[in-house]
């Protein structure tokens, strides 16, 4: 009776536990199919049409992923083909790119609000149109929000304040047009925010610089007014984009660690403060279109990772120092279009390091004919002389109003603090004071000491502040790749796979999976990867941090594999340039030479900044990667810290090194990148049939006809050319003791970009003649 009993529970209990869970599933993927119907069926979704299992279980592209957790939704993605923008939108549906006049925005937001779990919810360029309704809220859970490229109008939902665990927000490309939010402050976890190319007015939102979160802030192409406040408070800020608004103050406090500040298109006014001085972090700065004056401060082209600087259309005035200390990291500069005299200091002209300058549009005494006459700025000089003596009134007269005041408030604050001071001193007789016991210093540890040897020029320097590299979880990183899924891998090669990634707080990641055949203590690993983390430079790939999955509990040993998390740089390679997939895009010679100038400077940079130098880096022309302003960024690189034991070679009788050890040479390896940048890129595994038979064509000018790329042989000067062919040949001679440092290559291709800037500066002003 008793098994029977037993047996008809059982049995009711599965019975309304399958419709149940049953149920559950069958409700999100109704949910699905009516957001299908309310986005009118598009072909984004077409895979829902014939799709017969779990919707869960669809594999994620670039045009939908649906991500589920306890059979509910957690992340939906969807992209559209609308990508058009309209500038004469106003509120009416577009045939062929909203969404038709039967698309109601407050039905669509009802039924996503009905994914009650969702925490990331992408949807762009699919032609929703109308207000955003308040009831978005309803998604209390949600931590990404992307709703680009779409045809939402009116105000940013207030509601949206109660979304707490928000940690980025983007609504780029709409047509928003009331006041940014002042209510930002209540979204405690924002890390980045973007509502670039809106319609957004009203004054810089106070609110944002009590978030402390923020890492990214864009408001962009709308038109914003008014005074931008103090940032100082927003230490995490990395990136602050407020190109073409209205703003029409003084340039503020900002966060020392800033990355990228853009500021073009405004109508900012008076000096650049001291204070950038202080910015040690600052990767690019662009001022441009503005109404800036004095003299452009000399710290600004000498911040220590200053890559990119932009001064031009302003109306700075006054000379600039000679000599004027450039920072070698320093790319690109445009001053032109200012007001500037004098002598073009030797570090922004030709005989400097290969950097492009524009310098245009002033009254600078070399290159007449790119600078206007001498009395255009002397009429702003002597505007500026008068600017300066009403300034000093005006301080004089505020001097002396503030002393008058002074004197008399002086005896009633004398008065006060002798009042205060006496109340403090009865309260802390009435209160036994605290014992504080201070800890000694932890002992340094033996491993750490023995691994001394890694100790990064860098940090001799006084980059002592550079923040240890990240440790993550491996469950951190299955989450940002989506269990290292087929779909997010990025290339696979003899060092281990790579996979795209996105971390919770939205920051897009390159994963790299390092497999390790040998032990190594998890203390000297880790004291690798910390030097690994401290090879700042402007053309390496910044690595964000590691994971060490080993298969040992006790960590005293890792035999698995290393992740290592670098920032992701989506642009595309070098060798996609070098191609004529893309004819538009292809580089000319003087580009081609900028790049591989950026690139040697990061080779030697590895080879002297750390000790000893990391001499094994996998160069190959798909590993340089390329930002929004094509400068170069060497990815997959010091590898061999950690893969390799440090060991101490004998030198001498070694004799001719074997094929494998040539192709592990850097200075070997730059000498194909070398090669592919004159005659484009080689097809792997011809690279020997190359050498036999094609490299004595370089001696001769029918054969440099032959062989070179087109674009190089109609863009470069002999000179250039001829020195660039002889040190490839050097390069990847077969005679390793006949190579040359990486000095002398770096210092060959400084020259031949000097030689290249010279001819293409004679070419213009033939043209322009």
């Amino acid at each position: 009776m008793g098994s029977l009993q037993l047996y008809l529970i059982v049995s009711l209990s599965w019975a309304f536990f399958f419709p149940y869970a049953q149920q559950l599933q069958s409700s999100q993927t109704q949910i699905l199919l009516q957001i299908r119907k309310h986005l009118e069926y598009p072909s984004s979704l077409e895979v829902m049409n014939t799709f017969d299992g779990d919707l869960c279980n669809v594999s994620p592209s670039r045009e939908m992923t649906i991500a589920c957790q306890n059979n509910v939704v957690t992340e939906l993605r969807i992209m559209g083909d609308k990508f058009v923008k309209f500038r004469g939108f106003n509120g009416v549906p577009i045939p062929n790119q909203t969404l038709s006049e039967r698309f109601s925005m407050n039905s669509f937001v009802t039924t996503l609000s009905r994914l009650s779990s969702l925490r990331v919810l992408s949807l762009i360029s699919l032609g929703i149109w109308g207000p955003l309704p308040e009831k978005i809220h309803r998604l209390s859970s949600l931590e990404f929000l992307d709703f680009s490229s779409n045809f939402i109008f009116g105000q940013i939902p207030p509601k949206i304040s109660t979304m707490v665990q928000l940690h980025s927000m983007v609504l780029d490309g709409n047509y928003f047009n009331d006041t940014v939010p002042d209510w930002l402050d209540s979204l405690t976890n924002l890390t980045f925010l973007s509502l670039k190319r809106n319609r957004l007015t009203g004054q810089f939102p106070s609110s944002l610089s009590k978030i402390r979160t923020l890492a990214d802030v864009s408001l962009s192409h709308n038109e914003i007014s008014g005074e931008l406040p103090d940032l100082s408070a927003l230490t995490n800020l990395n990136v602050l984009d407020m190109r073409d608004n209205k703003l029409n103050s003084v340039l503020p406090v900002m966060p020392k660690g800033l990355i990228t500040l853009l500021l073009s298109k405004n109508a900012l006014s008076g000096e650049i403060p001291k204070h950038f001085g202080r910015m040690a972090q600052l990767q690019h700065l662009d001022l441009s279109s503005n109404q800036l004056t004095r003299s452009p401060p000399p710290f600004l082209f000498n911040l220590p990772n200053i890559t990119y600087l932009n001064l031009a259309s302003n109306k700075m005035s006054g000379s600039l120092p000679n000599p004027l200390r450039c920072s070698t990291k320093l790319g690109y500069v445009d001053i032109s279009d200012n007001k500037l005299t004098g002598a073009l200091p030797t570090c922004l002209g030709s005989s400097s390091d290969k950097r492009m300058v524009k310098f245009g549009g002033n009254c600078f005494s070399s290159d007449l004919q790119h600078q206007r006459e001498a009395s255009f700025c002397a009429e702003s000089l002597a505007e500026t002389g008068k600017s300066r003596r009403k300034e000093k009134l005006l301080v004089v007269a505020a001097f002396v109003s503030g002393a008058v005041i002074l004197i008399v408030l002086l005896p009633f604050g004398l008065i006060f603090l002798y009042r205060r001071l006496c109340k403090r001193t009865v309260q802390e007789l009435s209160v036994p004071p605290k014992v504080v016991q201070e800890n000694s210093p932890a002992a340094v540890p033996s491993e750490l000491l023995a691994s001394a040897r890694f100790i990064s020029q860098a940090m001799k320097l006084g980059a002592q502040t550079v923040p240890m590299c990240r440790s993550f979880s491996f469950q951190e990183l299955k989450d940002a790749t989506k269990d290292f899924d087929k779909s997010m891998l990025l290339g696979e090669g003899s060092i281990g796979k790579l996979y795209r990634g996105k971390l919770e707080n939205g920051t897009l990641v390159a994963v790299r999976c390092l497999p390790l055949s040998k032990k190594y203590s998890v203390q000297n690993l880790k004291v690798r990867l910390d030097v690994l983390s401290k090879l700042h430079h402007p053309h390496l790939v910044g690595l964000f941090g590691h994971c060490i999955e080993g298969d040992g509990h006790d960590y005293s040993s890792v035999k698995q594999v290393v992740l290592l998390v670098y920032e992701y740089v989506p642009t595309g390679n070098y060798r996609t340039l070098l191609t004529e997939t893309y004819p538009e895009k292809v580089l000319k010679w003087s580009d081609r030479l900028t790049i591989l100038i950026g690139v040697a400077k990061a080779i030697h940079f590895l080879h002297t900044g750390v000790i000893p130098g990391s001499f094994n880096n996998r160069l190959k022309t798909n590993n340089i990667l390329l930002d929004e302003h094509r400068i170069p960024k060497l990815s997959d690189y010091g590898t061999s810290i950690i893969t390799e034991e440090i060991e101490k070679h004998e030198t001498k009788g070694e004799g001719t090194k074997s094929r494998k050890n040539l192709v592990e040479d850097d200075v070997y390896n730059f000498g194909y990148i070398l090669l592919e940048s004159l005659v484009g890129p080689i097809v792997t595994g011809r690279e020997e049939t190359f050498l036999l038979n094609d490299m004595a064509s370089f001696g001769s000018t029918d054969g440099r006809r032959r062989i070179v790329d087109p674009v190089v042989l109609t863009t470069c000067s002999q000179e250039s050319l001829s020195r660039v062919v002889s040190i490839t040949k050097k390069c990847i001679s077969t005679d390793v003791l006949s190579r040359p440092s990486f000095e002398d290559v770096l210092w060959n291709l400084q020259y031949a970009a000097q030689v290249q800037g010279a001819t293409d500066a004679e070419q213009k002003a033939d043209s322009i003649s």
